[in-house]
């Protein structure tokens, strides 16, 4: 079930670096070199294929754009389990970083 915009904006406030654009969940994040980056991204993978749920992602050098949104009866918009994946990747950065 997709969150209303009032728990979305809750929700999405609550994690750090997350903002809401053009209906998804998007953070950037910034490494120290290329293959921090790139480790990074492997772990978004595997936490994405325990979720069954992939966000779209963008590798510029030394920055990694994660996009979140799920696609359901109601439309596309965000969930509890995107906003529960973004956690996931936060934790993930901080351990890469």
């Amino acid at each position: 079930m997709l969150l209303t915009d009032g728990e979305l904006r809750e929700q999405v406030g609550k994690l750090e670096g997350w903002r809401l654009e053009s209906g998804a969940m998007v953070r950037k994040y910034m490494f120290s070199d290329f293959m921090k980056g790139i480790a990074f991204v492997d772990e978004v993978a595997t936490i994405s294929e325990a979720f069954d749920h992939h966000p779209h992602i963008t590798i510029d050098y030394k920055t990694v754009i994660l996009r979140l949104a799920t696609s359901e009866e109601d439309g596309i918009g965000i969930t509890a389990l995107d906003v529960r994946e973004a956690h996931e990747f936060n934790e993930a950065f901080e351990k890469t970083r």
